[in-house]
């Protein structure tokens, strides 16, 4: 791995948690919302990855090139909670950023998708937490309801319980700060200014507390 990529795996805060559960061993991965070229991101950072993308459609910012990184991809809306084309027991990590806050029943969700995770597996979980429905509005959403597909929050606490109910060990989880993006704010307010023209509210989320997150490890049987 190149330094560059090295660096980016630790500031990216889903990504250190991959670092932190693999490094550099093989392990397949199931990635719950596998748009915007998370298939192409993530086998850059991590080659030995065996990546499975699973999202309601295949066309949320996804290219060629990044299916051909896929070993499978599952086209699944997740509300349905029938999830019987994704094997059971068989992925290393569970990785949900940004998905369950758009999720009437994610509390249904969770427990099925624990499912799919082999034992002393890991699930990584991110979603935006009750503060963030206290924050200013902001383009690109620092307030809940700047997404109008944002439908529920949910707790750590509520989160926890559906875990540990699960035969999951709570590891760590919490407000999301990522430390090298909140010093980084000043170099990212030009970047987004130069080459977008405005600013984003996610510039300003770990700063504020937009964010929560779970990082678990299911139990072995």
């Amino acid at each position: 791995m190149s330094a560059f990529n090295s660096i980016r795996s630790v500031a990216n805060f889903k990504f250190s948690f991959l670092r932190k559960s693999f490094g550099n061993k093989p392990f397949r991965l199931l990635d719950v919302g596998a748009g915007n070229h998370s298939a192409s991101r993530i086998k850059a950072l991590f080659p030995n990855c065996e990546y499975y993308g699973l999202d309601m459609n295949r066309d949320y910012n996804n290219s060629e090139k990044d299916f051909a990184l896929m070993k499978g991809f599952y086209e699944v809306d997740l509300t349905l909670l029938d999830y019987s084309s994704v094997p059971d027991n068989y992925f290393d990590g569970v990785w949900m950023a940004h998905v369950i806050e758009h999720l009437y029943n994610g509390d249904k969700v969770v427990p099925l998708l624990i499912k799919k995770l082999k034992p002393g597996g890991y699930f990584y979980l991110e979603y935006p937490g009750e503060k963030s429905t206290r924050l200013p509005s902001m383009r690109g959403s620092l307030n809940f309801k700047d997404d109008s597909s944002h439908v529920r929050v949910y707790s750590v606490s509520e989160l926890k319980g559906i875990f540990e109910e699960n035969g999951c060990h709570f590891i760590n989880g919490g407000t999301r700060r990522n430390w090298f993006y909140i010093f980084a704010i000043p170099v990212r307010i030009v970047y987004s200014l130069v080459r977008h023209g405005h600013l984003e509210g996610n510039l300003f989320w770990d700063l504020l507390g937009f964010a929560e997150f779970l990082y678990v490890r299911k139990q072995n049987s």
